[in-house]
């Protein structure tokens, strides 16, 4: 079949309504995402292609999309721009959008749903004109096989994107919860929400005048094109990395931003290792339910010298719980802040450093049948079926170095996407297979050194 995927063969209108409708300026989480979405030239979508169960109408579909369209507000959420391009949210109480329908005629279906997803993703939603939902049924004879839905990413962070999920499957018909995204521009303006900004940019501020100015080594000369994105498949990370965290007492999530630091600890021989961890933000009142933007990237500051993993696990635990307390906050007035302290200091503070894990972390005898063999062998056949792979070259603007961790058939996948210019892409190779590497020692040894090769021991401590 050609790459080219034809005009669909129909667009079903559908119609719709929902509660709530007004005008403000953009949620915190809004405004985080949106400084990456025009830093990146890139709509960020999400979302993706799925055969559809036997038996499944048009109807079926269109009924689905106008019961997303009208549960969740920020479905239904439109921005406005002003004179100098600044962005505002509008949240609209009825409309319609169309459901596209494509024909796959003698083409797969599965192929031919795939060229559609490719189109959604590739071509940038309009913001201000044009619904933050995309969907499309594939149809073959007459019978619908395939389900393509793309959003962009104003719409949700991982954690709304499940409860969107379980509610749709659910078909919730109780009033949504929790503060959505007008209602959290309101608090945010609110005397409370300015008491919280302020304290977590004071925090902020700590850290950027007490951190080194740079995480990597001085900038060398990039690759063409100089930003790239691998993606690593691991079953040993995780099979090893439930193993520390019960043996740690400590979840999977703390664990693996342990795995991240010292990995990247000993490949750039940058101490202290700052990083940002992506907080989903749910434990705060009024945003444990929401279906929307919430998530911000905190920041850690991991003192890691010679010691133990576990010593390191201990460390990124008590550091995880000062960045979860202040990862709510303007984005404007961070950035704000980083250009006044680089400027004082008369250097640029880097802070390109992200940690976002959207795994769910399911146990690994999900990936398969139970097994009696002992640890180390099962964690030996699994490091042979790792695969990394470059998935992406380009010249959009990406951070300085990003991890993002999520699911994959038979292990967890890591998504790198690294500037060249600062992090090459021999280090990232290297950072992929170091984190399990770093994983499976501490996994079969809890005197695992830090920073020493396997199999050494650390006579220090972690300060």
């Amino acid at each position: 079949m050609s790459d080219q995927v034809h005009e669909p063969a129909e667009r079903v209108t559908v119609h719709f309504a929902g509660d709530g409708a007004g005008t403000d300026e953009l949620s915190w989480g809004m405004w985080e995402i949106w400084h990456a979405m025009v830093g990146q030239h890139s709509s960020l979508p999400i979302g993706g292609r799925a055969a559809l169960p036997a038996g499944t109408t048009v109807a079926d579909v269109a009924e689905e999309l106008r019961y997303l369209m009208g549960r969740f507000p920020s479905m239904r959420t439109r921005l406005r721009f002003d004179a100098t391009g600044r962005p505002t949210q509008e949240l609209f109480a009825s409309g319609s959008t169309a459901l596209e329908v494509y024909e796959a005629g003698d083409a797969d279906p599965e192929e031919v749903a795939s060229l559609v997803e490719q189109r959604y993703r590739s071509t940038r939603f309009d913001y201000t004109e044009e619904w933050p939902v995309r969907m499309a049924v594939v149809r073959r004879d007459g019978l619908p096989t395939h389900l393509v839905s793309i959003t962009h990413h104003l719409v949700t962070d991982a954690a709304g994107g499940v409860i969107m999920l379980r509610e749709l499957q659910q078909r919730s018909t109780a009033p949504v919860t929790g503060l959505q995204q007008l209602e959290q521009a309101a608090w945010q303006r609110s005397p409370a929400g300015q008491r919280q900004n302020a304290q977590a940019l004071r925090h902020w501020e700590r850290v950027l005048r007490a951190i080194p100015a740079r995480r990597f080594p001085v900038p060398t000369d990039p690759s063409t094109p100089r930003h790239w994105t691998a993606e690593f498949v691991s079953p040993a990370l995780r099979l090893a990395l439930p193993v520390i965290a019960e043996r740690t007492g400590t979840d999977i999530r703390t664990v693996l931003l342990a795995v991240y630091a010292v990995a990247l600890r000993r490949i750039t021989g940058v101490g202290p290792v700052v990083v940002r961890p992506v907080v989903n933000n749910r434990f705060r009142s009024g945003l444990s339910d929401v279906v929307c933007m919430v998530a911000q990237a905190g920041i850690s500051v991991l003192d890691i010298a010679d010691g133990t993993f576990d010593e390191a696990v201990e460390l990124t635990r008590r550091s995880a719980m000062t960045t979860y307390k202040h990862a709510y906050f303007h984005p404007e007035h961070l950035k704000e802040l980083v250009g006044r302290i680089s400027a004082e200091r008369g250097e640029a503070v880097d802070v390109e450093c992200f940690f976002n894990d959207r795994s769910l972390h399911p146990a690994p005898e999900e990936d398969g049948p139970p097994s009696g063999e002992p640890l180390a062998q099962r964690l030996r056949k699994a490091r042979a079926d790792s695969v990394f792979q470059w998935v992406r070259r380009r010249d959009n603007a990406l951070d300085a170095l990003l991890l993002n961790f999520g699911d994959a058939p038979g292990g967890l996948v890591t998504e790198i996407q690294t500037d060249t210019r600062y992090f090459s892409p021999g280090d990232a190779e290297a950072l992929a297979h170091g984190m399990e590497a770093v994983a499976v020692e501490a996994a079969l040894d809890p005197a695992t050194s830090v920073l020493l090769p396997p199999g050494a021991r650390a006579s220090g401590r972690l300060r």
